[in-house]
């Protein structure tokens, strides 16, 4: 896969991931009837959209070290909630593992020549 692939598959994780954050705190299945203030980590995931859609190299960086935190919830709801809180935080947890895994794919396959070529010899 080239690194063409791993930007348009973490570009559709990222934005299904915000929108999974915002539809599961505003209206599925919010902490608080009627909402919570919870949406504001699907909002958060809106920072790097752009560099993601970009292709920036530095975006996909900083994004793979803040995605563990979704990773984190995700797997911490998964196995402590019930019912359709667990659903939508096992599916929150595939997402972010998709986008984790594809970050570092990516920064891999754009990694400069040089550097590269430093690695191979070593």
């Amino acid at each position: 896969m080239t690194a063409r692939h791993y930007q348009f598959i973490s570009s559709f994780c990222l934005i299904a991931l915000i929108f999974l954050c915002i539809a599961w705190e505003g209206w599925l299945s919010p902490l608080r009837p009627g909402g919570s203030w919870m949406t504001l980590k699907g909002l958060l995931l809106l920072l790097p959209l752009f560099g993601i859609l970009r292709g920036r190299r530095y975006t996909y960086k900083w994004l793979s070290l803040f995605i563990q935190f979704y990773l984190l919830e995700g797997l911490t709801r998964a196995t402590s909630d019930s019912g359709l809180n667990q659903w939508l935080a096992i599916g929150e947890t595939i997402l972010a593992t998709v986008l984790f895994t594809t970050c570092v794919l990516y920064i891999r396959a754009t990694r400069p020549a040089a550097i590269e070529k430093a690695a191979q010899q070593s």
